[in-house]
C-alpha cells in the first residue's frame, strides 16, 4: 500500500525517511485560517486530518498521513515568525518560560475512508535568554519556518532547559512513535 505525506514541509518528509518506507510527498493546499474561538487542541486536529482529507481525495488506495503544529504560551498561539525580527520576538516572549507544543496526526486509508487522529502534547522549558544569544541564535539557524522560531534538531536544542513528552519527533512536527502504531493497525509494520 502506498504512503502519501501530505505536506509541504521538508522537516516531515525528513522525519517520515527515517522510518525507511517509501512515500510520496504531496502539497494538500488546505486553508490553515483558525476559527473563531477554537481552541488549540481541536485546531491542530482540524488541520491534520483536514490536510489528509485534502490528498486523500485524489486517491483510490494508500495511507494518507496529515500533521500539523501549534506552539502555545499560556493560551497564547504562536505561529511561524516569517522575519528575522519577528522569530527574535517569539524567542524573547519563550526565554524563561514554558510552551507546549502540540501536534495533530491524522492517517486516513484512502481505499476504507478509515481515519485515526490524535494529538500529541510536549512540554518545553526554555533557558533564561539574553538578547545577543538570541540574536545570534536567529541570525546563524534562520528558523523563520518553525513555530515558536527554532529547530530542535539543530541548534536549537541549546535554547531549552528540558523537554518533556512521550515522543521527542513531535517537536519537529510528526510524531513518529503515535505513527508507528497507527501504520501498524493498518497492517504497515515499520519492522518485523
Amino acid at each position: 500500500m502506498s504512503i502519501v505525506l501530505a505536506s509541504s514541509s521538508r522537516y516531515r518528509a525528513e522525519l517520515l525517511e527515517r522510518l525507511e518506507l517509501p512515500f510520496t510527498a504531496v502539497s494538500p493546499e488546505l486553508d490553515e485560517t483558525p476559527v473563531a474561538g477554537e481552541a488549540p487542541e481541536v485546531l491542530v486536529a482540524r488541520l491534520a486530518r483536514g490536510k489528509a482529507e485534502a490528498v486523500a481525495r485524489h486517491y483510490t488506495d494508500g495511507l494518507i498521513i496529515g500533521s500539523d503544529q501549534v506552539a502555545l504560551i499560556g493560551q497564547d498561539v504562536l505561529g511561524k515568525p516569517g522575519t528575522q525580527k519577528r522569530a527574535r520576538a517569539q524567542l524573547a516572549r519563550l526565554s524563561g518560560n514554558e510552551v507546549r507544543f502540540l501536534t495533530g496526526l491524522c492517517l486516513i486509508n484512502a481505499a476504507s475512508g478509515r481515519h485515526q487522529l490524535t494529538v500529541v502534547e510536549t512540554p518545553v522549558r526554555f533557558r533564561d535568554l539574553s538578547k545577543e544569544e538570541i540574536a545570534d541564535y536567529v541570525a546563524r539557524e534562520k528558523p523563520l519556518d518553525c513555530a515558536g522560531a527554532f529547530k530542535s534538531e539543530g541548534l536549537g536544542i541549546a535554547l531549552f532547559k528540558s523537554i518533556e513528552g512521550t515522543d521527542p519527533n513531535a517537536l519537529i512536527g510528526l510524531p513518529l512513535i503515535e505513527l508507528c502504531t497507527m501504520l501498524k493497525r493498518e497492517g504497515i509494520p515499520v519492522i518485523g
